[in-house]
């Protein structure tokens, strides 16, 4: 932990260092969880990630915004989801994710509306719906119009046809936790909007750990030869929406951005 951990009363931080020792398996084996009809956790619903890492998916301070937004525009400081805080970046890589993050502002897909691609779809900072059955399990995202299948009916699973935003979904139950292995993307989405970021070779596995019927530890593990030296690991709770009647919002974002991106901030005039 870093040194924000002496701020926190010692009864939080006993917690915190046993939740993050704990393997999630371990979680899964003692976690009272609601059941679908096929004896697996019911993960029907309505989820959110709560934090920053949309913004830095690292431990990140307080900074400025795009030009023009002042305090609106700021990004504000956050503790990192990323186990140990380290990404193992070639170094060519890492000078391009300097160059990213240079350009944030304009070359982030997520600013120019794309899809957000995976694992980013899942901690952007809007609510996603899971919708579970036995051969396939929908993930449907407010932003972009963003939607996968994960493909539960596969013993052998299929190559993807051709590279996308969201590549190809293919899941498997290991125990109480939902396995969902994706390849199959097409190198241009980010992380984060600090600018890390993969290629083609990118290869996610994501697992789904009922820690409460409310509660779901999320974990993605990333590796792409073409970026990193190693596999890493991300790692965070998601939250169920208890609103009565929660929805997923459609969120189109272009006829926002455009100004942004093409640099015609249109102000009204003061008076």
């Amino acid at each position: 932990m870093t040194k924000w951990r002496s701020a926190l009363p010692i009864s939080i931080v006993a917690l915190l260092t046993v939740f993050l020792q704990v393997p999630s398996a371990a979680v899964a084996q003692t976690a009272e969880v609601a059941r679908a009809f096929d004896g697996h956790p019911d993960l029907n619903g309505v989820w959110q990630a709560i934090g920053t890492a949309h913004w830095d998916i690292q431990d990140h301070s307080a900074s400025a915004g795009p030009p023009d937004t002042g305090a609106i525009g700021a990004i504000p400081p956050g503790q990192g989801v990323v186990v140990g805080n380290e990404i193992p970046y070639r170094p060519e890589a890492l000078e391009q994710k300097q160059q990213n993050f240079e350009n944030r502002w304009t070359d982030d897909p997520e600013v120019k509306c794309f899809m957000p691609g995976v694992p980013r779809a899942t901690y952007l900072p809007y609510p996603f719906r899971i919708i579970q059955g036995d051969r396939k399990i929908m993930f449907v995202y407010g932003f972009a119009e963003a939607n996968r299948t994960v493909h539960m009916d596969k013993d052998n699973p299929e190559p993807p046809p051709l590279d996308t935003w969201m590549g190809r979904s293919h899941g498997s139950w290991d125990g109480d936790t939902l396995v969902v292995d994706a390849v199959g993307f097409n190198g241009e989405s980010w992380f984060d909007r600090a600018g890390n970021f993969a290629s083609t070779g990118l290869h996610v596995v994501e697992r789904y750990t009922p820690m409460s019927p409310d509660v779901i530890i999320y974990e993605a593990t990333i590796e792409d030869p073409n970026v990193f030296t190693g596999p890493w690991t991300m790692r965070m709770p998601l939250y169920r929406r208890l609103e009565e009647n929660a929805q997923v919002l459609e969120y189109k974002c272009v006829e926002f951005s455009e100004d942004l991106i093409y640099g015609h901030l249109r102000r009204e005039p003061t008076r």
